[in-house]
């Protein structure tokens, strides 16, 4: 009578290939671990290997933290070449409408997570052509995400057109800090 199962079942060659494989990583980790541990050569490569890998990273942390610094002056140039013209013009309706315009576009940008430096380019241009700033950073605080927060804190400490002041704690004569 012949048997319609085969000799082997797909199961067994997967369970024996898994197997093998599995094998032959714990084998590899016992001989690194062997090497790490008796060869001092082995060791000082694997320390020259991190050093390199955290210096690369340390450089590569600063080139990035040096563009961003870049970006954000020609944003606050940018800013002052287009609100300039609306804080001399001197018209209400005109500071209310390119406020609310700015303001929207950068809550917008907040929202889809895009590119933190355009949201809070929008967010410092409104700002700019807010009548108190100081009221508007603290709305700012409560509603902006961290990492356009963080731009535009940057982008405020950068320009000194704007004169930001706050409460000193525990004062409760009004006394402002600048």
């Amino acid at each position: 009578m012949a048997s319609t199962e085969p000799a082997l079942r797909t199961s067994t060659i997967v369970a024996a290939c898994v197997g093998t494989a599995l094998t032959g990583v714990v084998a590899y980790a016992l001989y690194f671990d062997y090497r790490r541990r008796s060869d001092p050569e082995f060791r000082r490569a694997l320390k020259k290997a991190s050093k390199r890998q955290e210096k690369a990273a340390k450089e590569a942390a600063e080139a990035e933290e040096k563009e961003m610094r870049t970006r954000i002056k020609a944003a606050i140039a940018t800013a002052t070449a287009e609100t300039d013209p609306i804080i001399r013009s001197g018209s209400q309706d005109e500071h209310e409408a390119f406020f609310m315009q700015e303001v929207a576009k950068g809550e917008a940008l907040c929202q889809d997570g895009s590119d933190p430096v355009d949201a809070a380019l929008s967010l410092f241009k409104a700002l700019k052509v807010y009548p108190s700033p100081s009221d508007l950073i603290n709305i700012y605080d409560r509603t902006v995400t961290k990492p356009v927060l963080d731009v535009l804190a940057q982008m405020i400490a950068a320009d000194p057109s704007i004169k930001v002041t706050a409460r000193r704690p525990g004062s409760d004569d009004g006394a402002n800090v600048e």
